[in-house]
């Protein structure tokens, strides 16, 4: 167990690497006796996920790992069936709407998106993760979470923000959910940019998925995001069926 431990380890620090990385600086990184990180390199370069340059001798991920989350994405429904509202809700309101799963406390990963029409547009890809309290959609992950409020102080404090809030505004956010159905980060998380999130609950009301919309903050009143979330709401409503 410790080894599948590891391979995952090496996996993620790969992908979180813009450039390929030597054997030195990936067994340093995770701490790692030398020798297992050679092995397990070795085993995952058969494998077809790791990939080693013979002039260099560095490390980077392969396109077995492609394979396996084609698989996820070609196997799971949402991506399908949220696509048509993505397109919808972007273009009406040019702005650009991801599609998520929220993987428990731990994070979000992106599964679909449409972007915006405009000439601005920000940049996101499928398959994207954050931690699971950032941002809009963060909020409706804390408020489904039954997590007490020094428990959830101790997530926020390792969240990353452009323009951070104060622990208590956030926290007067979180508990709003339960009243407007949804949340809204106002330029914290990337500055300039409103992010709008809704939950998509199961029938225990559980979140599972969630709908975010993200635009240019000036474009994006008030009066705006309120009618966006409402549309928003209506979507979600659909796909939780």
């Amino acid at each position: 167990m410790p080894a599948v431990s590891r391979a995952l380890s090496i996996l993620r620090l790969l992908a979180g690497s813009p450039e390929p990385m030597t054997l030195k600086t990936i067994s340093e990184g995770l701490d790692l006796v030398t020798s297992t990180c050679l092995h397990i390199l070795r085993v995952l370069v058969d494998e077809g996920m790791v990939k080693l340059e013979p002039g260099t001798k560095r490390y980077s991920l392969d396109v077995g790992v492609l394979s396996l989350a084609r698989s996820v994405v070609e196997n799971n429904p949402f991506p399908v069936r949220v696509q048509s509202a993505l397109d919808r809700i972007a273009e009406r309101w040019n702005v650009t709407t991801i599609g998520m799963k929220v993987s428990g406390l731990d994070d979000l990963v992106v599964l679909s998106l449409a972007r915006s029409k405009g000439p601005f547009r920000l940049y996101v890809e499928v398959g994207s993760r954050v931690p699971a309290l950032t941002s809009a959609t963060g909020r409706l992950v804390a408020h489904y979470s039954g997590l007490t409020d020094s428990e959830l102080r101790r997530g926020f404090k390792s969240l990353n923000w452009e323009n951070p809030p104060s622990f208590d505004t956030w926290l007067k956010e979180v508990k709003l959910v339960e009243q407007k159905g949804f949340a809204v980060d106002r330029g914290n998380y990337i500055n300039g940019i409103s992010v709008l999130a809704v939950p998509i609950l199961d029938s225990q009301r559980r979140i599972g998925h969630a709908l975010a919309a993200l635009g240019l903050a000036d474009t994006l009143t008030p009066s705006t995001l309120r009618s966006l979330a409402a549309d928003m709401q209506v979507e979600a409503a659909a796909l939780a069926q």
